[in-house]
C-alpha cells in the first residue's frame, strides 16, 4: 500500500480582479453556456500569471497554475516562496476552505489547520468550548478530547484564560491555543502557515520543536509555510519553491533553499508592487499603509547595483496611505537585513534615531529617506525585509518579507587581504599608543 497521504494534480486556481461581483453575470452565463454544449470554460484560456511587480492586461490573474506533488506519511514538507507566490492560497485548497478551479487533491487522513489567526475558533466561545468543538470537528470524541485537555492548555499556557471568550485574546494567545489544539488533537496532518510569526521566540522554538517530534516520532505529516529559513532548513525535509504561482522546483531542502535565494537575486532597482491593484486591497480590507517601492542609491542619488562595505548610501521608501481615517500619531519604519540562512544581521528602526512619525508627516510625504553613512556589512549576499509599524498597539501597518536581495562587494572598511573573513559587519576605529 502507498504512503502518500497527500496527492496534488494539476491544481489551479484564478481569480479576477476588482470589486467582486461586478459584471459578472454575463461572465457566468457566458460559462454556463458553454458547460452545457460540453465545451470548456472560455475563461481557462485567459488570466496573466501572479506576477505582482508587472501591470496585467488580463481582468483574471492565476494565483497558481498547474501545481503538481505529493507527500508522503511522517514528512514534513516545507512549502517556500515570495510574498504573493501562492503558498497561502495552495494551502487554503488543501484545507479545503476553497476550492481548486481545475485540478484534484486526493488527502488521506483527517487535516488540522493553522492558517491565519481566527481560524477554526468562534470568538463568542470560551477557550474550552472552542478545544472541544475543534476536536469534535476532527471526528474525536468527548472522552478523547478530555484525555488531552490539560497537554493542550498547559502548552498554550493560557489556563487562566480558558474560561473566558476567545475574542478577548490577544493574538498571541489566540494563536498558542490553536497551534495547541491543532498539534495535540492528533490529526495525521498539520498545515501550518506563517501565522506563528505572531508568537514570541520561545513559542516559536517550541512550535518548531511539537511539530519535529509528531512527524518523528508520531509519523504524521506536517506542511509547513514560512519566510524563515533556519526554521525550513532545521525541520523540513523537502521543499516546494513557487513562484508568481508556479512550482519551480521540489526536492531537497538545501537544494530548494539554494534556489530559492538564487532566484532573489535581482539587481537593486526601483522594485514597485501592484499595491494598488483591487484584488490586492480587497484581501485586506483593514489596510492602512502599505509598502510601495525599495530604491538605494549612491551620493549622486544614482540606482546602484552593488554595494561596499563603508560606502555611503541613501535607502528609499515609498508607500501608500489608503486609509485617511487612521491614526499614524505613532508610526514608524524598520529595514532588516538578512544573510541567505535567513538571520537577521541588522535592523534600523527610524524612532531611535529620528522618533515617531506624527499624522501631519506620514500624510504630507509617501517617501522615507535613510542615510546610511558607512554601510557596515561585509561582503557577501543579503535580503531586504520592510516594516511599517504602528506603535499605538504595537501592531504593522505593513510587512514586505525579501523585497530585495543585495550583493556587498569589498569596501574601504573590509578587504580580502587575510584569508578568512571574520564576522559579519566592519566599522571604523582609530588604533594609536597611549
Amino acid at each position: 500500500m502507498s504512503n502518500t497521504v497527500i496527492k496534488v494534480e494539476n491544481i489551479s486556481k484564478q481569480y479576477r480582479l476588482g470589486e467582486v461581483g461586478t459584471g459578472s453575470l454575463s461572465h457566468d452565463v457566458n460559462r454556463w453556456w458553454h458547460k452545457v454544449r460540453g465545451k470548456e470554460d472560455p475563461y481557462l484560456k485567459i488570466g496573466d500569471s501572479n506576477d505582482r511587480t508587472q501591470k496585467g492586461n488580463s481582468e483574471y490573474v492565476w494565483a497558481l497554475k498547474n501545481i503538481n506533488f505529493e507527500v508522503k506519511q511522517g514528512e514534513v514538507l516545507g512549502i517556500i516562496g515570495r510574498n504573493g507566490a501562492g503558498k497561502s492560497t495552495l494551502l487554503k485548497i488543501l484545507s479545503r476552505t476553497t476550492t481548486p478551479t481545475t485540478g484534484s487533491i486526493k488527502i488521506k487522513g483527517r487535516v488540522a489547520s493553522l492558517l491565519e489567526v481566527g481560524t477554526g475558533f468562534h470568538p463568542e466561545l470560551s477557550g474550552r468550548d472552542n478545544i472541544y468543538l475543534n476536536g469534535a470537528i476532527l471526528g474525536m470524541s468527548k472522552q478523547e478530547i478530555t484525555k488531552k485537555f490539560d497537554e493542550i492548555v498547559d502548552f498554550a499556557g493560557v489556563e487562566r484564560y480558558i474560561d473566558t471568550p476567545v475574542k478577548r485574546y490577544s493574538s498571541g494567545m489566540y494563536v498558542r491555543l490553536a497551534f495547541g489544539v491543532a498539534a495535540h488533537l492528533e490529526p495525521e496532518i498539520l498545515i501550518v502557515d506563517e501565522v506563528l510569526a505572531v508568537g514570541d521566540a520561545d513559542f516559536q522554538e517550541k512550535c518548531l520543536g511539537k511539530m519535529q517530534a509528531i512527524s518523528t516520532n508520531e509519523g504524521r505529516t506536517v506542511l509547513f509555510v514560512s519566510h524563515n529559513m533556519p526554521a525550513v532548513k532545521s525541520l523540513c525535509n523537502n521543499v516546494v519553491l513557487l513562484e508568481n504561482g508556479q512550482k519551480t522546483f521540489e526536492g531537497l531542502t538545501e537544494q530548494g533553499l539554494q534556489k530559492y535565494a538564487s532566484a532573489n537575486k535581482k539587481t537593486i532597482q526601483s522594485i514597485s508592487y501592484a499595491v494598488y491593484n483591487l484584488f490586492q486591497i480587497q484581501q485586506d480590507l483593514d489596510a492602512t499603509i502599505k509598502y510601495v517601492a525599495f530604491e538605494i542609491q549612491d551620493t549622486k542619488g544614482q540606482l546602484i547595483e552593488s554595494i561596499k562595505t563603508g560606502q555611503v548610501i541613501t535607502c528609499k521608501i515609498y508607500y501608500k496611505i489608503l486609509n485617511t481615517s487612521i491614526n499614524f500619531e505613532k508610526t514608524h519604519f524598520s529595514i532588516s537585513f538578512k544573510n541567505m540562512n535567513g538571520d537577521t544581521i541588522c535592523v534600523l528602526q527610524s524612532y531611535i534615531k529620528q522618533g515617531f512619525f506624527t499624522q501631519s508627516v506620514i500624510a504630507s510625504s509617501e517617501t522615507i529617506t535613510v542615510i546610511i553613512p558607512c554601510f557596515p556589512l561585509i561582503k557577501g549576499t543579503y535580503t531586504i525585509s520592510i516594516d511599517i509599524v504602528n506603535q499605538l498597539n504595537w501592531s504593522f501597518f505593513d510587512q514586505q518579507e525579501d523585497i530585495l536581495t543585495i550583493n556587498v562587494e569589498e569596501g574601504a572598511l573590509a578587504h580580502n587581504k587575510y584569508p578568512i573573513q571574520q564576522g559579519v559587519v566592519a566599522t571604523d576605529a582609530d588604533w594609536f599608543l597611549s
